[in-house]
């Protein structure tokens, strides 16, 4: 049997079945169809199925999992699509919503918190217009209840380098266009809200509080972060973190991680963590580091920054006192005081009865993952 190089990937990347967040629904792609199961009994086999002739790739929408999305390429002069259809067993495979398109191989998927809101990048191998080594991307974004079908009305021609949804699934940022790339911030109604500006960028991650955005360039890019509030609608800050290859912001929707790897890159593998406004908290190298994750945390237990923020000052000016008292008691005995004051400690967010516990999930051994061989 011999497969093309997307159904390869596929084959590879994705997963056989995928669960909604929840895990109440399961579902799996086979030859033109979306089969689903129960998850509590997969002994039973598929109960029901949706029949798409030609699939290629699919998306079961997480959170909830109400709906899924699947891909059918361009063939024979008939143009590439995606549908998407609901997961309930009496909708009888109806389709939800549905965009058609020419020049396109293959397809992301983006579904946002709600599972009201697909977004889709479309790739082609080859740019007809020879304007991109790299193929030619567009994106298209589609609504269940129908309110929008079409392409997302970007303003700067080239390809779009990434795409994410915000924590609540009303708004997504796109980072996109020819350098310097610009990123913008549009509404699930498909309207810009924000411009964030041009630069190296082609990484966007929104904080899983909804308040802070990194636009970063990273990859062949030198490594430019920025730091948005994205309440407040304004710039907090401005770093680096050069040779990065993987980059997250933490549960606690405060601390932004960026690890250098292998096999991407062989030397200066480690880890770097930011304060939300680009501060740098935390480094550690190591000679071979293969994969980085933050613990699983609901961002929900996590306190809002302006709490953390107001308990972390307080803290530093009571270590900053006692230090004081220390030494001015020690010049004036001539020797050195009985009880020496403790050696502050690294930072740990005021989680109340959790904060020890907390410090070291943030930024010691409890946090990090690295698969050495």
């Amino acid at each position: 049997m011999h497969l093309s190089l997307m159904e390869h990937d596929m084959l590879i990347h994705r997963p056989m079945v995928q669960f909604s967040a929840d895990e109440s629904v399961a579902c799996r792609m086979m030859t033109n169809e979306i089969q689903f199961f129960d998850p509590k009994d997969f002994t039973k086999g598929f109960g029901y199925k949706i029949r798409l002739p030609g699939i290629a790739a699919m998306q079961l929408a997480s959170a909830p999992g109400s709906h899924v999305a699947g891909f059918v390429p361009e063939t024979k002069g008939v143009p590439a699509s995606v549908q998407i259809f609901s997961c309930d067993k009496d909708a009888q495979g109806q389709v939800v919503a549905r965009r058609s398109f020419f020049r396109c191989s293959t397809v992301q998927f983006h579904w946002n918190k709600g599972s009201t809101g697909l977004l889709v990048i479309s790739q082609a191998d080859v740019d007809k217009t020879n304007q991109s080594y790299y193929g030619e991307t567009k994106l298209h974004y589609l609504t269940t209840d129908r309110a929008f079908e079409g392409m997302v009305p970007l303003t700067k021609d080239g390809p779009v380098h990434d795409v994410q949804w915000s924590y609540s699934g009303s708004e997504f940022a796109v980072v996109y266009g020819f350098m310097p790339a610009r990123a913008t911030i549009f509404n699930k109604k498909c309207n810009p809200l924000i411009e964030l500006g041009e630069g190296p960028y082609n990484t966007i991650r929104w904080n899983p509080k909804g308040r802070f955005i990194v636009l970063a360039g990273f990859g062949n890019l030198p490594g430019d972060m920025t730091f948005w509030d994205y309440s407040e609608k304004k710039l907090i800050g401005k770093t680096k973190a050069e040779w990065s290859v993987t980059s997250e912001w933490a549960p606690d929707g405060c601390h932004f991680m960026t690890a250098t790897t292998a096999p991407r890159l062989q030397i200066d593998n480690g880890i770097k963590i930011f304060d939300h406004n680009g501060s740098l908290q935390f480094k550690k190298m190591f000679e071979k580091l293969y994969q980085v994750d933050w613990r699983p945390e609901a961002p929900e237990r996590f306190g809002d920054i302006t709490g953390l923020t107001t308990s972390l000052g307080s803290i530093k000016i009571e270590e900053t006192k006692k230090q004081a008292q220390g030494s001015k008691s020690a010049q004036a005995s001539g020797k050195a005081p009985a009880n020496i004051a403790a050696k502050p400690t690294a930072y740990r967010p005021p989680q109340s009865k959790n904060s020890a516990e907390l410090q070291d999930k943030v930024y010691m051994g409890g946090q990090f993952s690295n698969s050495e061989y």
